[in-house]
C-alpha cells in the first residue's frame, strides 16, 4: 500500500509531468511560428511523451487504490529567442525532473515501499535518456551557431522524430 506521503509526492510528480508537457507544447508552437518545423515536431513528440509519463504515474496510483488528484498547472513561457535557448531550457528542466524522481526514490526507500521503488526505476532510466538527448541537442545547436545550412540540417533531422508509446503503457 502506498502511504499518504507517497501519494502526495506522486500527485505532485504527475503535476510536474503535465507541466512539462505544457512547456514542450508551448515550445513546439513557438518553433512552428519561427518556421523551425523539425524542432516543432521534436517538441510535439516530447509533449506526447510527457503526457505518457503522467499517465504511467496515474495508472500506478489507480492500480494501488490511491487517489489521483490533478493540481492546477502553472503558466509556461511562450517565446524563446531560438532553438538553442529552447534546448538549454529543456536540459535545465529535465535535470530538475531528474531530481524530483530521485526524491521519490529516496522517499520510497525510506518508507520501504518496494513496489513504488520498482516502478520508479523506469523513470530513473528514462531521465538518463531525457538528459542525454537534451544535452546532445544543446551541443548540436551550439556548434551550429548561425550557420544557416547546419541549422536547416538539424531542423530536418528533428523532423524525422516519431512518437512511440512506451511499452509500459501498451
Amino acid at each position: 500500500m502506498i502511504t499518504k506521503t507517497m501519494q502526495n509526492a506522486i500527485n505532485k510528480q504527475i503535476n510536474a509531468e503535465l507541466w512539462s508537457a505544457y512547456l514542450y507544447l508551448s515550445m513546439s508552437m513557438d518553433a512552428e511560428a519561427k518556421t523551425f518545423k523539425g524542432v516543432a515536431n521534436w517538441f510535439f513528440v516530447q509533449w506526447l511523451e510527457e503526457q505518457d509519463h503522467a499517465r504511467i504515474f496515474q495508472n500506478y496510483m489507480n492500480s494501488s487504490g490511491s487517489k489521483v488528484i490533478l493540481l492546477p498547472i502553472d503558466e509556461v513561457e511562450s517565446e524563446w529567442k531560438n532553438p538553442l535557448e529552447m534546448f538549454k531550457q529543456t536540459l535545465k528542466h529535465e535535470k530538475e525532473i531528474t531530481e524530483m524522481i530521485n526524491e521519490l526514490v529516496r522517499l520510497a526507500m525510506n518508507e520501504g515501499d518496494f513496489a513504488t521503488l520498482s516502478r520508479l526505476q523506469w523513470f530513473v532510466d528514462e531521465q538518463v535518456e531525457e538528459e542525454e538527448n537534451a544535452n546532445d541537442l544543446v551541443d548540436d545547436f551550439s556548434r551550429a551557431g548561425n550557420d544557416f545550412g547546419t541549422l536547416l540540417e538539424l531542423d530536418s533531422k528533428l523532423g524525422e522524430r516519431e512518437y512511440s508509446k512506451p511499452e509500459i503503457l501498451k
